[in-house]
Formats: structure tokens, C-alpha cells, sequence
């Protein structure tokens, strides 16, 4: 007897409903985390912010655009991080959309609602959901791109070439990867016959024409900051280290896609009953060109950001694990073939939830039980408006000014710059990474210096008092975090450094 569920159906009747349907419900679920889990901003997130809002055409950070885009949605939020938070959400949704929209040319529109299914499962593990940042934007951009340059290659729409090149433009504003990203696009085209006679057209030109306009501004800060040096190859004795920290970055890759061999195995006809009739999901056959294009850009992107950076000896894979993997659903509907039978639909459905919702079922459980075991912390439970209000109200009520900056800790003096006043964060142990304000102008505007207090009396770290000599410290400001436990409360010590004139 052949059970058909009611996802099926839908698949086949409605697919870019079911699209839309689970693409949104996961935003919603993130959305969800962050309105009940966090009370401030997760990672380097409110660093990030306070790098944009300055406006920078560069950083230590990288390119700008992901951090202009950030400011601009928590100013358009009224100075509120679920802002930033809609702004990632909505680059996952334009990703996936995107990504429906290259399978749907290339194994049909019922398999392409099964490669954004299988897509979801890799990018619950492999990317961070609301911290909003290069890997984040870059993620629709490289997707547009892709999509691009198959309906150039493939489909030879040359009406796509501008669009395609404002891409291109805007992922190299906003991921030090994109150059190697174009570099792998540019080397398909010349390897196969329909690249090199899409190649051969005045298009291209103008399209790199935009691009060097677009990049420009960027290009001449790597220039001028001397930021275009390649980093140092290592040495004989580092070899064992960087080939172990490769295959641990390999390794990782693996495990963040594990969920699409795990449900491949569950679908094999090994495990059906006898006599089952499972529905099935056609798609025409793949002309060997996409069949090409697809495993290309699920694999060598891949391969080459770990080889680089297990080369250099990076913690993380280059561009971000949710970029280099983005085809990986695509790869194994195509290699999947032309009818994929649906066995278990329970069971597949059931695995496929846990793997979407895992991540997010995991941050609500850190949250909740970890500051019971007393073993660390949990940065988004600081109360990071109980804190940015807190200091700024101390420093307009002793001084009388608004407070222009604030230094200290990076991690907290980021969460004092989310104020809505915007004071300017100094990092005071390395100035140059922040040109716009030098340890003298802030002794002129002065501002709050903060850090993480050891004792009742708030003395400041070595470090810090050496940085600020005859700063007076204040007694230490405890906060409570979201879930308490037996952790102790958050006690951050500070001090006032005093306008000029005042």
C-alpha cells in the first residue's frame, strides 16, 4: 500500500509554497531565540556595529559593506538589535529563494524544493543565523552569483551581465574571499565550451568595468593600509601542525553536511518494507553542462578555502563554511538521478526537523542550563541595555556632557557603544584598528573605561591602568544575567575620564 504525505503532495502540487512555507518558519523560529534568549548581541556582533558605525571604506575587519548594512538596520529598528537580527534573517531567506530558484533550472522545480530542504540542514550547522557579518551577506550574493553565471553560461541570457557584475561588486564590498570566488567562476567559464563563448562577447568588459567601480573605493584602502601583502607561507616545522589543522577543517565541513548522507541512508530501498510503493519525484534528465557547473562549485570552493586556510594556518575556513558549502544540497539531488523515491517519510521528516531546529534548540538550552553547572558563561545573557544604559547615565549625570566615546574591554565597551547615543568604541589596546579616535582625542572628549572587575574595590587590570594612568576607579557596577545559576553576578569595574575643560 503507497502512503503519500501530505509534504509530498504538496511538492508536487505546490513547490514553491513549501519553499516559502519552511524558509520563513525557520526565520520565525531564529527570530524567536533571539527575542527570548538574548539579551545582547551574540559574537562579535556589537563590535561589528560599532566598527560600522563609523562609516569606515575598510577595517581590520574587512570590507564594508555587511558592516554599513548592519548600522543602518539597527538605526532604521530605532537603535534595537532586532534590526540587525531581520536583516540576517532575510539574507537566509533571499539565499535559500535564490538557490530554488539555480535548482529549479537545473534538476527541475519538484527536486529543487528537495535540494533547499537538504541546503537547510547544512546551514543550521555550518553558519552562524544572527550574527550579521560578511559570512552572512555573502551567503545571497554568492547564490545570486551562481544563478547568474549558470543563465549566462548555460542558458546564454546575456540580458544578466549588469546584473551579474553589481553582484560581484557587492561581494567583493563585503568578504576578503570574493576575489578567489571570482577567480574559481572565471576559471569554469574558460574550462568549458559554453563559458568561453559567453567570454567572447564586449559584455564581460563593461561587466568588469562595474566591478572596478564598485571596488575601487576598497582597493585604494588595501593599498594605502598595506593590506595586500599574502600572508607568510610556513615553515618546514610548522607543516605537521598547519596538515592537522587542515583536516580538522576538513573535518568540520563533513560534520556540517553530515545530515544529507544520514538522510540519504535512511531513504536506500535497503531499509524498506517488502512490497512498500514509495512516491516519487521526477525531474527530466540534467544536460552534462549543469551536471558539470553543480559539482564544480560543491567541490572546488570547498577544497580550495581549506587548503588555504589550513595553509596559513586559520582557525576558520576562508569566506565561511556557509558559502563553500551552499551547493552541497544541490550536488546530491543531482547526483541522486533523475527519480528519487521517498521512503520512511516519517522518518525523514522527523531528521530532517531535528537537524533544522537542533541548532536553535541547543542555544535555548545553553542559555537555561549552562550557568547551572557553573562552567562558563553565556555572552548574549548579559543585560547588554541594562549596561549601555547604566553608563551612559553616569557619565551625563557627573560630567554633564553626553558620553563621545568608551574604551576598556572590547567585549563590554562594545555594548556601551549600542547606546543610543552611538559613543564612539576606542580599542585602546591596539588604537590603529580604530583611526577614528586616537587614545589623545579621547582624553580630550573623555569617556567611560570599563572592565571586568576582580575585586570589591574595582581595580583596574595592569594593562588598562597602564593605558590610562591616574584614572580613579569607581565601585564596581553588578548586573544580573538572564539565567543566574552559580555563576556569579557580572561585576564590571569602571571609571570616568573627564572632558577637557570640565
Amino acid at each position: 500500500m503507497r502512503f503519500t504525505s501530505l509534504v509530498i503532495e504538496l511538492i508536487r502540487a505546490r513547490p514553491r509554497l513549501v519553499v516559502w512555507l519552511v524558509v520563513l518558519l525557520q526565520a520565525a523560529l531564529w527570530l524567536f531565540v533571539a527575542l527570548v534568549f538574548y539579551r545582547s548581541p551574540p559574537g562579535n556582533l556589537a563590535t561589528a556595529l560599532a566598527f560600522g558605525r563609523e562609516y569606515q571604506v575598510g577595517t581590520d575587519l574587512g570590507p564594508p559593506l555587511a558592516f554599513w548594512l548592519a548600522d543602518i538596520a539597527y538605526r532604521a529598528a530605532g537603535n534595537h538589535m532586532i534590526g540587525v537580527y531581520l536583516l540576517a534573517e532575510l539574507c537566509g531567506i533571499a539565499t535559500l529563494v535564490t538557490l530554488y530558484h539555480l535548482a529549479r533550472v537545473v534538476v527541475g522545480t519538484h527536486q529543487a524544493v528537495l535540494a533547499v530542504l537538504l541546503t537547510m540542514t547544512v546551514l543550521a550547522f555550518s553558519a552562524p543565523t544572527l550574527e550579521f557579518g560578511p559570512t552572512v551577506l555573502a551567503r545571497p550574493l554568492w547564490a545570486l552569483l551562481l544563478l547568474y553565471s549558470w543563465q549566462l553560461i548555460g542558458q546564454r541570457r546575456g540580458n544578466v551581465w549588469f546584473a551579474w557584475s553589481i553582484a560581484a561588486g557587492l561581494l567583493l564590498l563585503t568578504t576578503p574571499a570574493a576575489s578567489g570566488l571570482l577567480l574559481l567562476l572565471v576559471i569554469f567559464a574558460v574550462a568549458t565550451a559554453g563559458g568561453r563563448r559567453t567570454l567572447r562577447a564586449l559584455d564581460p568588459l563593461f561587466a568588469l568595468l562595474v566591478i572596478i567601480v564598485l571596488a575601487l573605493p576598497y582597493l585604494v584602502w588595501l593599498i594605502r593600509a598595506g593590506a595586500l601583502a599574502v600572508p607568510a607561507l610556513p615553515q618546514l616545522a610548522e607543516l605537521g601542525a598547519r596538515g592537522l589543522n587542515t583536516a580538522w577543517l576538513l573535518g568540520g565541513l563533513v560534520l556540517a553536511a553530515a545530515a544529507i548522507p544520514v538522510l540519504s541512508v535512511l531513504n536506500m530501498s535497503w531499509f524498506a518494507a517488502k512490497g512498500e510503493e514509495a512516491p516519487i519525484i521526477y525531474r527530466p534528465p540534467v544536460e552534462p553542462l549543469a551536471r558539470n557547473f553543480v559539482y564544480f562549485f560543491a567541490l572546488a570552493p570547498a577544497l580550495a578555502a581549506v587548503l588555504i586556510s589550513g595553509l596559513f594556518g586559520f582557525d576558520r575556513v576562508v569566506g565561511g563554511a556557509g558559502v563553500v558549502l551552499l551547493p552541497s544540497g544541490l550536488v546530491a539531488i543531482v547526483a541522486a538521478g533523475d527519480i528519487i523515491a521517498m521512503r520512511h517519510q516519517r522518518v525523514l521528516r522527523a531528521v530532517w526537523a531535528a537537524a533544522v531546529v537542533a541548532p536553535a534548540a541547543a542555544v535555548a538550552a545553553t542559555t537555561l542550563l549552562l550557568p547551572w553547572t557553573g562552567a562558563g558563561e553565556v555572552s548574549t545573557s548579559m543585560p547588554g541595555r541594562a549596561i549601555s544604559d547604566f553608563f551612559d547615565d553616569s557619565f551625563v549625570r557627573r560630567t554633564n556632557h553626553p558620553l563621545r566615546a568608551v574604551a576598556g574591554e572590547t567585549q563590554l565597551a562594545s555594548l556601551i557603544a549600542l547606546h543610543s547615543g552611538r559613543p564612539h568604541l576606542l580599542v585602546d589596546a591596539a588604537p590603529t584598528r580604530t583611526p577614528w579616535i586616537t587614545p589623545a582625542r579621547f582624553g580630550e572628549t573623555g569617556g567611560v573605561v570599563v572592565w571586568r572587575a576582580s575585586d570589591t574595590a574595582g581595580t583596574p587590570p595592569p594593562e588598562i591602568a597602564e593605558r590610562f594612568p591616574g584614572i580613579v576607579p569607581e565601585v564596581p557596577r553588578a548586573f544580573e544575567w538572564l539565567v543566574t545559576g552559580r555563576q556569579p553576578l557580572l561585576r564590571i569595574g569602571w571609571a570616568i575620564v573627564r572632558p577637557k575643560g570640565t
